[in-house]
């Protein structure tokens, strides 16, 4: 059974890792970027795993460099999910932290831009969010369709029914 905690026990943990991750990117990013807190830990009232996302945006003209920089600084993770405006990393620290990294303006960086800050204006949706994690905590197969799914409407896209996925190769 997946444990969830409340995202305020884990804020200042949170905005600390965040912090230092600036100083971090500063002394390694040659480029303009801004690096920002999201995903559950970055909601009041959200439920999460304990865990930390951070969304780093970059010009679209920098990406490039700025994944070879982070690879050199951070552990690839999830390569096969990797897009040409979607690169992710996992950062040691305190709790378990992620980097998903892309080019301000790309499909991607709307989606966490847009989708997080819904998510946060709306109690509605974060109502919405934890039932959808307490109902699919011990199935995580299902969580991440179902979490998809959720975003894609916060984003303003649809998607097709399971059973067509389940035919997409």
């Amino acid at each position: 059974m997946t444990e969830l905690r409340r995202a305020a026990d884990l804020l200042d943990a949170a905005t600390t890792i965040l912090a230092r991750e600036r100083r971090r990117l500063a002394g390694v990013l040659t480029a303009e970027h801004e690096l920002v807190l999201v995903g559950g830990s970055s909601v009041a009232g959200a439920l999460t795993k304990g865990d930390v996302d951070l969304h780093l945006r970059v010009p679209e003209s920098a990406f490039p460099d700025a994944v070879a920089a982070l690879t050199e600084i951070y552990d690839v993770v999830l390569p096969e999910i990797w897009q040409p405006t979607l690169a992710t990393f996992a950062v040691k620290a305190a709790l378990p932290t992620g980097v998903a990294a892309t080019p301000i303006g790309s499909e991607h960086d709307v989606r966490f831009t847009r989708t997080w800050r819904r998510l946060a204006a709306d109690p509605a949706l974060v109502d919405a969010y934890n039932e959808l994690k307490l109902r699919h905590r011990n199935d995580p197969r299902e969580y991440e369709l179902r979490k998809s799914a959720f975003f894609d409407k916060l984003a303003g896209k649809t998607r097709p029914a399971q059973s067509d996925q389940q035919n997409m190769t």
